[in-house]
């Protein structure tokens, strides 16, 4: 079961003006479940994406990749579960170029204005055949209230669908933020198996557009980690209609504030839900690293802490086993590190300091702290004024068999 994560209600999602989405049932891995879903936006949106920085990178995000360098405006978006097109060769390549050609020739617009996606199983061919044959019944189903079935449709090992969504009252009137996400396992995004999807109605000029995807993926989806793999197919796209009355072309301004903050909660709780139903999570982890010279460094720490096998076993059984989290610090690539000028908490607890035990530290105390399923550890590096946070999970008995069932 997902930790502390509700599951979402379709009303509370709300439309967004210049969306509209398809579900279908396509057949490719499973029989009668949503496994292809369609994106039409309308003319004068405008979409911005970043992708997996995995060499070994799937056919969509390389056809992805293409069709947003031609420069052409994106009208629609089509992706499929059960196979992620990914280790496949020159074959995918082509069969992620159909996959876009035909949503495209349905929506009555150029190949290169459709984006292809894929998330599943690696290595093995992308039934191209089925994805064609329910394409119509997945484009002649587009409305814009098909957030939820959405959701459901690019879902692969996650327990329950994941979406959220905003609406906010400004001076110049109201705007809906509302966005999707799917992953549980392999995932260490690295922008950018995770996709995400944000759509909002605000007109956003084009110069805060380029890169709005990268600036939002590093406050959300770059900090999360269930197990450390980076998949093949990660993409995060950020949609913008410009449909509704409230324009931003500073985000210093109120309003842009007010959209920007919308839109970095819609994906931090998009990117805090996939570590929530993170493969046999029990419990939610937050690591946060202050005091650092750069972010750069508070991130090692912080990683290093929330990739550790040891220190995640260790929140799964409830044992305040925190020499663990020393010896992840200590290994976590800092050269210059001066242990004795750090300090460690687990959740209100001070566990170390001076290089050892808190004079004041009971086991029970952190006991205490461990039985619980939200848990926050806290390092001062005591050495600069950086911080950053990164959000885990622990590792259960339930990840090894997800992992090692997931293709029967």
């Amino acid at each position: 079961m997902p930790v502390n994560l509700p599951e979402p209600v379709a009303d509370h999602l709300y439309p967004v003006s210049g969306v509209r989405i398809g579900v279908a049932k396509a057949g490719i891995k499973k029989a009668d479940r949503r496994d292809l879903v369609v994106f039409a936006l309308d003319a004068g949106t405008q979409v911005d994406a970043v992708f997996t920085q995995n060499r070994f990178c799937a056919a969509p995000v390389q056809v992805c990749r293409t069709h947003l360098s031609e420069g052409r405006a994106i009208r629609g978006l089509v992706i499929n579960t059960g196979n992620a097109n990914a280790g496949t060769g020159a074959p995918g390549l082509q069969h992620a170029q159909r996959m876009a050609q035909a949503c495209a020739e349905l929506f009555g617009v150029h190949g290169s204005q459709v984006l292809p996606f894929s998330t599943g199983v690696i290595l093995e061919p992308l039934p191209i055949e089925r994805i064609e044959a329910a394409l119509p019944q997945a484009v002649n189903a587009c409305h814009e209230t098909n957030w939820l079935e959405a959701a459901q449709g690019i879902m692969t090992t996650d327990t329950q669908p994941k979406a959220f969504s905003e609406r906010v009252q400004t001076a110049l009137g109201t705007f809906t933020v509302t966005g999707i996400s799917k992953g549980a396992g392999m995932i260490r995004p690295n922008m950018a198996t995770m996709l995400g999807y944000i759509a909002t109605d605000a007109q956003i000029a084009p110069a805060l557009m380029n890169g709005l995807a990268a600036a939002l993926a590093n406050l959300s989806f770059n900090r999360v980690t269930v197990d450390g793999d980076t998949s093949t197919n990660d993409s995060f796209v950020v949609i913008a209609t410009g449909q509704s009355t409230v324009m931003v072309d500073d985000w210093g301004s109120e309003v842009g504030q007010a959209v920007w903050q919308s839109l970095t909660s819609v994906a931090r709780q998009l990117a805090q839900a996939l570590v929530r139903d993170g493969e046999g999570a029990t419990k939610f982890i937050t690591v946060t690293v202050h005091q650092g010279r750069t972010s750069e460094e508070c991130l090692k720490v912080a990683y290093a802490l929330a990739h550790s096998p040891l220190v995640k076993t260790a929140f799964f059984a409830s044992d305040p086993n925190l020499g663990r989290l020393l010896a992840a610090i200590g290994y976590s690539g800092i050269d210059d590190l001066d242990v004795h000028a750090i300090n460690v908490y687990l959740g209100d607890v001070h566990v170390a300091t001076q290089g050892g035990r808190h004079p004041d530290y009971r086991e029970a105390l952190a006991q205490a702290v461990m039985d619980q399923s939200e848990i926050s550890v806290r390092v001062d590096l005591g050495r600069g004024e950086a911080s950053e946070t990164v959000w885990t999970c622990d590792f259960s008995h339930e990840y090894v068999t997800i992992n090692a069932e997931y293709r029967t």
